[in-house]
């Protein structure tokens, strides 16, 4: 059993998807006469949880049916339109073989739900690298709660102290937080100066390897 381990979002840190949602956002809100604005999208779509996403845009809450059949309708929309860009984030499935080689525990949390985890998963061929994976539908608090987190740890056998995890989000980063873990900041959506304080930031995959989230969660 691994001693260490990383835990990976999906969105804005595997792979950019968030322009891609942001098209899928405009085509649905478009045809429910929804109004939004890119400034909304960063502070209340990005990292968020779609029963967020939905209350905030539709100006009254929403859950239950109708939660479900209009978050199957907007991520349906995703799929359609990112099916053939799935691409990662420059440089991750190296960085990935070089955290497997060196006994590393991998594993994903993300928010989003699991048709969309599944597509991105299996297109880039990553899932048998992973020891968790862990969607929407698997916990019952959304980011900035730790639970997601919390339970990748424990699915892995790793302690939280011996995590660190690659955020792209306010609520995300908070989440890792809240978990007691360390958090690489990845700069795919927000600026360093609007997300919380983190053990290290990275533009792409590039900048990091084994030895340094060694380093980093030695630190």
């Amino acid at each position: 059993m691994s001693k260490y381990a990383v835990i990976f979002d999906m969105d804005g840190v595997i792979c950019h998807t968030n322009p891609f949602h942001a098209l899928a956002f405009q085509a649905f809100f478009d045809k429910y006469n929804i109004p939004y604005t890119e400034k909304e999208f960063e502070d209340h779509m990005y990292g968020k949880h779609n029963s967020h996403i939905m209350t905030y845009f539709f100006k009254r809450p929403i859950h239950g049916a109708e939660l479900v059949a209009l978050e199957e309708e907007k991520e349906g929309l995703f799929r359609k339109i990112y099916a053939d860009h799935v691409e990662t984030i420059p440089h991750y499935i190296p960085f990935l073989n070089g955290l497997k080689e060196a006994g590393f525990a991998t594993a994903i949390a993300t928010s989003a739900p699991r048709a969309n985890m599944d597509l991105i998963v299996d297109v880039l061929g990553i899932r048998t690298m992973m020891q968790s994976i862990l969607a929407s539908e698997d916990v019952k608090l959304h980011k900035p709660h730790p639970e997601v987190y919390l339970q990748s740890s424990n699915t892995i056998g790793v302690p939280p102290e011996n995590c660190l995890v690659f955020e792209d989000s306010f609520s995300g980063i908070t989440a890792g937080l809240n978990a007691g873990m360390k958090v690489v900041g990845v700069l795919s959506t927000h600026a360093k100066a609007d997300l919380p304080p983190c053990s290290f930031y990275i533009n792409d995959y590039s900048e990091i390897n084994a030895a340094k989230v060694m380093e980093l969660l030695k630190g």
